[in-house]
């Protein structure tokens, strides 16, 4: 492999998840409780629910706020339950 190959690899991060979520509660000190919604179709009856998934998000400095939506980025195990890290901001929520 050339150099060349080797630094695009190391950027890309391969085999990490990303995903876009909105942050639920930012009351914790580097942690952020953030929701993802999806629609999943039953099985039998065809209708489809809302299911949601609430993961924690190690934010460092602290910037993420309520309603926010961010991307996040799967890590190593920070705590017991952080596992997840945030990327970037994409939208910041509108603040009444």
């Amino acid at each position: 492999m050339t150099d060349a190959a080797k630094s695009d690899q190391t950027s890309v991060r391969e085999g990490r998840r990303a995903r876009l979520a909105v942050v639920d509660s930012d009351k914790r000190d580097k942690t952020i409780k953030v929701r993802i919604d999806r629609l999943v179709k039953h099985a039998k009856y065809g209708k489809y629910q809302r299911r949601r998934s609430v993961l924690h998000v190690h934010d460092e400095q602290n910037e993420a706020k309520v309603g926010d939506v961010v991307e996040i980025v799967e890590c190593r195990p920070i705590s017991k339950s952080k596992s997840w890290r945030l990327s970037k901001i994409v939208r910041r929520a509108v603040q009444a």
